[in-house]
């Protein structure tokens, strides 16, 4: 069995992928710029959020394989256990990854709505499919965090990078919603053309 790596804060990620930790309580990544590297299945300490742009092997999320396609959302709470297993090779990663601990969130109002974005959970193993107009309302989001980032810290670099976090997580929320709308939708057509078909072959 795969061992698996504590991902307990920031560093502790960056360390691993070899990228510089620029805030202790949260981390942007664009994998482009990062070296290759070995699958690892990780057990996190942090919110993770994923923008997979193409699929990198088999996923699991706790004992369930993760659904997810090139181009999409994955999400991961504190306390999970997310990953691929190392299969001896190493690999290129690309997308971008945006991770905070819930440290970042602590007397704030997103602290006590975090637990109303369910795509976090275990239950939910699908990833988020994204048009290209919502991939681009996501880069957005990521982009005015990164910014704080790349900035001397202030007195109000935390607020406007919880804020655009909950401006993200909000869009996620819609998306999702629109995601199983449209699922609904086609499962109901299919249905009534198969009651269609089966009416008239039983007319005959």
């Amino acid at each position: 069995m795969t061992e698996l790596i504590k991902v307990d804060s920031v560093c502790a990620y960056n360390e691993w992928a070899g990228v510089v930790t620029q805030n202790p309580l949260v981390g942007f990544i664009d994998f482009s710029t990062v070296k290759p590297l070995r699958h690892a299945r990780k057990l996190y300490g942090l919110y993770a959020i994923f923008l997979k742009d193409m699929r990198c092997g088999e996923l699991r999320y706790g004992r369930q394989y993760y659904d997810y396609q090139d181009g999409t959302l994955i999400f991961v709470a504190p306390g999970q256990v997310f990953g691929a297993d190392d299969n001896g090779e190493n690999f290129q990663p690309t997308g971008y990854l945006l991770l905070f601990h819930p440290d970042l969130l602590r007397n704030t109002l997103l602290s006590r709505l975090m637990k109303e974005y369910t795509f976090f959970a275990y239950e939910t193993n699908e990833a988020l499919h994204l048009s290209n107009e919502e991939r681009q309302i996501i880069m957005d989001c990521f982009h005015k965090i990164q910014y704080e980032l790349q900035h001397p810290v202030d007195k109000h670099s935390k607020g406007l990078i919880v804020d655009s976090i909950k401006m993200l997580l909000d869009y996620c929320t819609r998306f999702y919603g629109r995601q199983f709308i449209t699922r609904d939708n086609v499962n109901k057509d299919v249905l009534v053309r198969f009651e269609r078909r089966w009416y008239s072959f039983a007319c005959h």
